[in-house]
């Protein structure tokens, strides 16, 4: 489970193994209990469990302004 960044208290990560087929470029995250999945092309919510609107809008925020350094990460670990 690689992370790529953490930010107040959030794990931001994709998974080593993340389905046959491979689902598009994406990126978790999990805090306090809660848990999400961003899409990055382009940056939107794919699923939530417990985190409330104005936590996914600053979730996504960081997503957007990370988005390359997470495209980087998750091509040098899938290798594509």
């Amino acid at each position: 489970m690689p992370v790529v960044l953490r930010w107040r208290g959030c794990k931001y990560f994709f998974f080593s193994n993340e389905g046959d087929p491979r689902e598009p470029l994406h990126i978790h995250v999990r805090c306090h209990g809660a848990r999400a999945k961003f899409w990055l092309s382009p940056v939107a919510v794919a699923e939530n469990i417990g985190f409330a609107a104005h936590e996914l809008t600053e979730m996504a925020r960081v997503v957007g302004d990370n988005q390359q350094k997470i495209e980087r990460a998750w091509h040098e670990h899938f290798g594509d």
